[in-house]
Order: structure tokens, then C-alpha cells, then sequence
């Protein structure tokens, strides 16, 4: 398996095309939530990714402050449907604060509810009562800097 950390202007036309068809078919298609996935944070962020014989595993951006809250922010975290069960979620989400943690600062995401407890088990702590985002139950989860 290969991890990488890249951001968007680093990203070939097959990186970002991978990126974008795991997303909908797992955001849009599996989830059955028609939102507006191409959102304009990809060019502002750093794209994790996990590869095996070229095959995007799994995913998640990673948004600087400013960008979609005042802290850093974790989003569209996906192990892909064939290789779920690996424990590539925990791995992909490792992956991704080590890249904060090195910047510095705090983490805000806003958790599809049901991952609450699995983003309790990174540092993180329920900061809003459960809200409704694109259909979806959602909570805003806080991690202070390591």
C-alpha cells in the first residue's frame, strides 16, 4: 500500500478523476444524497490518499484554517466499498492528522453522526447537538492540537 499526501496542484488528471468518482459513488450513489460534491475546497486542500497496485483504497481531504472553519478541518473520508474491513478508516484518519499535527492547531470536522464514537477514538469531542446536513444526521466534532 502507498500513502500519499498531495496537495490539489500536485494531483494528476487520473488522481483527481480517482478522487472524484470514489466520492460520488460512495457521497452521492451509495449514501443516495444528491449534494454538490465539487464543492471549491479541493483547490485550497491536501488530498490523502492510499493506493494498492494503483488502486485508490482510500481518501480524504484535508482543508487549512480559514478555509471551512476557523481550524483545520478533516472531510469526505472514505475507505472505498471494496476495501472496507481493513481498518484503512483509522489508518487513512492517522494519516491525515499526522499531517496537521506537523503544521500545528486544532481540528473541527462535521461527523456524519453514526462516526461519532469513531471520531471520538482520534482525540476528537462532540461540540453541537446532532443537525441535518444534505439529509444526513451530522455532528461538529473538536480536537485540540496534539
Amino acid at each position: 500500500m502507498q500513502w500519499q499526501s498531495k496537495p490539489f496542484s500536485a494531483l494528476s488528471a487520473q488522481e483527481l478523476y480517482d478522487i472524484l468518482q470514489l466520492r460520488a459513488a460512495v457521497f452521492v450513489v451509495e449514501q443516495n444524497c444528491p449534494y454538490q460534491d465539487v464543492d471549491g475546497h479541493d483547490q485550497a486542500a491536501w488530498h490523502v490518499t492510499c493506493r494498492e497496485n494503483g488502486v485508490l483504497l482510500a481518501y480524504c481531504r484535508v482543508l487549512p484554517p480559514g478555509e471551512k472553519f476557523a481550524e483545520w478541518s478533516v472531510g469526505r473520508v472514505i475507505p472505498a466499498p471494496a476495501a472496507r474491513g481493513r481498518g484503512l478508516g483509522q489508518t487513512l484518519m492517522q494519516q491525515a492528522l499526522a499531517l496537521i499535527d506537523a503544521k500545528g492547531g486544532n481540528v473541527r470536522i462535521s461527523a456524519q453522526a453514526y462516526l461519532e464514537k469513531f471520531y471520538q477514538g482520534h482525540g476528537f469531542a462532540s461540540v453541537s447537538a446532532p443537525y441535518d446536513e444534505d439529509g444526513i444526521p451530522h455532528i461538529e466534532m473538536l480536537r485540540s492540537a496534539a
